[in-house]
């Protein structure tokens, strides 16, 4: 029987008392059906349904193209609570995503994409993420909730013919639901502890005949994960707001217009890392921190991570606004259709942070606000020659600027902490309190490419894909860091190389804690990326295919600070880094069988990239950020298989894993774990210490070829099941049912250079949910993630403070439930 208008209304009411929220009307689009789906009774009797992607820009089932891709819709985003890319990685193993706040903050596909570490401006990802066809140059979107979207494709391995110069792991590819002619709305609402608080909410119908509109809307707050003791409040909160609106003019069946906008803001008191553990350094005992913090008579709140309490007395903030403006043409004309995407885009990023990780005056700023626009234009133009040939051709342009004013200031405890207990000035807390490094950045990124891909069928089950894309990059930068400290005298004067106080000893202390630096980096590069798949048909549905890809990620240059050499000038040659240049290799099967009630998807990859880019630390406190290296030769290799079956109606179940192995094959000047760093360095025929001895000797440099790269478990794997079962309640037929999504991933290092204290043991997290559906769209459910309370870290961070042994982690969230209600129409 269908809900009655009245109980629908009377369902909404309560769940807007349930979460205290005033959430606008919304719909739900029927999309593609994804491992895990939990999608209406309706869509429920269909067990053949076809997952429809745009993947090659064009919609077609997803068992039909010829790369390792996972889709996960809008129905299973709210099932399992992934409103964002974090919780998106709990369904796909191969998906990892690392943030320590909104700027630095990483994805990466089977372990590549971004170097591991705190970010630098003057680089990109390789994970390119596109939302509407719009390419996004920052990262920092991807910490955003899913505002309004109907699906989300995972494409894993390079895509750089179509997806772009940067996109050599892959591409994640975001689609927002569109605007309707046909009035729809649908809300839901979300109570649980830790005050969480959600909200989500659309309503779309037509103007006219031929104008549509769309619009939506989401919050989120949590109280924080972590107590400051200093301040007596919860960090690493969350509270976001998003809101997004499109118009879509459809004049005639042969052309569409869409104008679309979104503003997005967070603003939590985040992001605090911990004391997690203390590993010792090769630098002297007395300069490590179970020395300095005895000093001051100084002890973290506590020394167990999963307390969770911290007492850093530096304000914290993680003030995020983003959003933009696209408008969106597509013409059907002859035997394809012209699409041109213009898109504007904004960031504006206004963080404090507490980066000596304790409740002592060391620190008390390092903070990099900024300000980042973009513009992009694409134009492409797919179609079909007869029944044999399919093809895409465009041409695309990007140009960004960031703007960046950074500071540092040290405090009172600095001194002691930063300077060799031996000299006269450490005891003398003036001599670095005040020290003010202002740091002015700026950066310009223009970027035009023409691309294209062909798929031809030689026959009725072959089919050859050759794609091709030539790229023109052009980056220039300025990093200019002027350093004020206060000479013996008393006076405020500039830190520098010469002058009148160059000599000065206070200045001479102050200069090798924050260094003044001005450079100017530049690089411009052409670049072809090209790519072939071959891709055979078995039998109807049973597919399989081949690629080889040779692709780049696009040369960098340093905007946080590069190493200084023994006159204090700024090492030019670090200055910029090399293009990463991918050889990549794949073969898969993509299979159904059982009358297409299973699917199972295999893939195996190898992908080599020579001149690796990675985030390093040389130890020198000024470079607290870290720069970029070109490692040799690094290797990821692996076997994935994602498997979903719907034996009946009633109950559906998927698994997905994947195994990865993954080495710097050749680095052999790499930064050394701090077990082997802090020492004074070797010099001639002497021999390093052991690690993690204080006072011993220090390699200048590491070989670390044949180690592990960060951030890349061995194992992963995403696994769960729903069972549902008609029932009436109060009138009203439905269904209940129970799901279950779990994943787990094997140890990983946290570390650059992997460290004996940075790898992070395995983990696995078990999420539930118990709830009632109804055919017209009301949706009831309780739920309870890492329902076990796994304590487990999500990073581990070294060299903090001058090597001095301090390890800081960022725990995972603990066990959280709640109660969700939505309802549709």
């Amino acid at each position: 029987m269908s809900i009655t208008l009245a109980a629908r209304a009377s369902v909404v009411a309560l769940a807007v008392a349930l979460a205290s929220q005033s959430p606008v009307l919304a719909s739900d689009r029927d999309v593609a059906e994804a491992p895990g789906d939990t999608a209406d009774a309706e869509a429920e009797q269909q067990p053949e349904t076809v997952i429809i992607v745009s993947a090659r820009r064009r919609e077609e089932s997803s068992q039909d193209v010829p790369i390792a891709l996972s889709v996960v819709d809008v129905t299973t985003l709210d099932n399992t609570g992934s409103f964002n890319v974090s919780r998106l990685t709990q369904l796909q193993p191969s998906l990892q995503f690392y943030s320590s706040n909104p700027r630095n903050s990483a994805i990466n596909i089977r372990g590549l994409g971004a170097p591991f570490g705190l970010t630098n401006d003057g680089i990109e990802q390789g994970v390119g993420i596109y939302i509407d066809d719009v390419f996004v140059g920052r990262v920092a979107v991807a910490t955003l909730d899913f505002l309004d979207i109907a699906q989300v494709e995972t494409l894993r391995g390079p895509q750089g013919t179509l997806y772009g110069k940067n996109t050599t792991a892959g591409a994640i590819n975001i689609t927002s639901k569109e605007p309707s002619f046909d009035f729809e709305g649908r809300a839901e609402v979300t109570a649980g502890n830790l005050e969480f608080r959600q909200a989500k909410a659309s309503v779309s119908g037509p103007l006219s005949s031929t104008l549509a509109v769309r619009f939506g809307v989401a919050t989120t707050d949590r109280r924080g994960t972590i107590f400051n003791v200093a301040t007596g409040t919860h960090v690493n909160e969350l509270n976001n707001l998003g809101l997004r609106g499109s118009l879509l003019w459809k004049p005639s069946d042969s052309l569409r217009v869409t104008l679309a906008g979104d503003y997005n803001r967070q603003n939590p008191e985040c992001c605090a890392q911990i004391y997690a553990r203390y590993g010792s350094t090769q630098r002297p005992a007395n300069r490590q921190f179970p020395a300095l913090s005895a000093a001051f008579g100084y002890a973290p709140p506590s020394l167990d991570a999963f307390d969770r309490v911290t007492d850093v007395d530096a304000e914290l903030s993680a003030r995020s606004i983003l959003g933009g403006a696209s408008l969106k043409i597509e013409w059907d004309v002859g035997p394809g259709t012209l699409t041109s995407v213009s898109a504007w885009r904004f960031w504006d990023w206004t963080p404090s942070n507490d980066r000596d990780f304790t409740g002592l005056p060391i620190t008390l700023k390092v903070n990099n606000p900024s300000q980042q626009e973009q513009f992009t234009q694409e134009v492409r133009y797919a179609g079909s020659l007869g029944d044999r040939i399919d093809f895409v051709a465009g041409v695309f342009g990007f140009y960004q600027t960031i703007d960046t004013q950074g500071i540092q200031e040290q405090g009172t405890a600095a001194s002691r902490w930063l300077l060799a207990p031996t000299s006269a000035l450490a005891g003398n807390p003036a001599v670095l309190n005040g020290l003010v490094a202002n740091n002015t950045i700026g950066f310009k990124n223009t970027s035009v490419a023409a691309f294209g891909q062909l798929s031809w069928k030689v026959t009725d089950d072959l089919t050859i894909q050759p794609g091709v894309r030539i790229n023109y990059d052009k980056k220039t930068g300025s990093y200019d860091s002027v350093v004020t400290g206060t000479a013996s005298n008393g006076t405020r004067q500039l830190v520098s190389f010469n002058g009148p106080f160059a000599n000065d000893p206070w200045i001479v202390a102050q200069r090798g804690v924050l260094a003044p630096q001005f450079f100017e980096p530049e690089f411009s590069d052409w670049n072809l990326s090209y790519d072939l798949t071959l891709s055979y048909r078995i039998a109807p549905d049973i597919r399989a295919y081949a690629t080889y890809a040779r692709a780049f990620k696009t040369g960098g240059i340093n905007l946080s600070g590069v190493p200084n050499d023994a006159a204090g000038n700024p090492l030019l040659a670090a200055g910029s880094v090399k293009p990463e240049k991918v050889d990549h290799f794949e073969v898969g099967l993509k299979t159904q069988f059982w009358d297409r009630r299973a699917t199972l998807n295999l893939a195996g990859f190898w992908t080599e990239i020579r001149d690796y880019q990675a985030t390093v630390n040389n130890g020198q406190l000024g470079v607290l950020r870290g720069y970029l290296a070109n490692a040799g030769k690094v290797r990821v290799r692996g076997i994935e298989a994602d498997f979903s079956v719907r034996p009946t109606d009633r109950f559906n179940a998927y698994v997905s894993g994947a195994y990865t192995d993954h080495e710097y094959v050749r680095f052999v000047d790499a930064p050394c774990p701090p077990e082997l760093a802090g020492g004074t360095t070797v010099t001639g025929t002497q021999v390093p210490g052991a690690p993690g001895v204080p006072g011993a000797l220090s390699p200048a440099n590491c070989d670390i070829s044949g180690q592990w790269l960060p951030g890349i478990s061995n194992w992963a794997f995403s696994y769960g099941f729903e069972y549902n079962e008609p029932v009436s309640v109060f009138g009203l037929d439905g269904f209940a049912y129970a799901g279950f999504d779990g994943n787990y991933r094997s140890k990983f290092s946290s570390n650059p250079s992997r460290s004996i204290y940075t790898d992070i043991n395995g983990y696995a997290l078990s999420n539930f949910r118990l709830g009632y559906r109804t055919d017209d769209g009301l949706n009831l459910f309780a739920w309870v993630r890492n329902a076990f309370d796994v304590e487990y870290f999500e990073q581990l961070a070294a060299n903090t403070g001058g090597n001095t042994g301090l390890i800081a982690g960022q725990p995972g969230d603990p066990r959280t439930y709640g109660l969700t209600i939505a309802s549709s129409f």
